[in-house]
């Protein structure tokens, strides 16, 4: 029994592998996005925080403002890394996904 479990585990893990995730896929947009929105930052709320600014994301049918806020970075010296429209020439513009480098 303990075998039978064992190698479906594995074999689900190597499935899973296998398999794209949802990072891995992209969601192409015809149209550029609209220029940032130039946003009021409030006081941070500590000596550590980050400001995130704001992006447009595409909800299917239109570009949203996504407002910035304040974000503590994870633990040690982490740099944020902004989001961003890429463009393909082919397909048109995907989101790269900010992240702490």
């Amino acid at each position: 029994m303990r075998r039978l479990l064992a190698t479906a585990a594995l074999a689900g893990f190597i499935l899973a592998a296998a398999l794209p995730s949802a990072a891995d896929t992209r969601v192409y947009v015809r149209v550029g996005p609209p220029r940032a929105v130039v946003e009021k930052r409030v006081v941070a709320p500590g000596p550590h925080h980050v400001w995130i600014a704001g992006y447009h994301r595409w909800d299917g049918a239109a570009y949203v403002w996504v407002p910035g806020r304040w974000d503590l970075p994870p633990t040690g010296r982490h740099a944020w890394v902004a989001g961003h429209w890429a463009h393909h020439h082919r397909n048109g513009y995907y989101w790269v996904e900010g992240h702490w480098r």
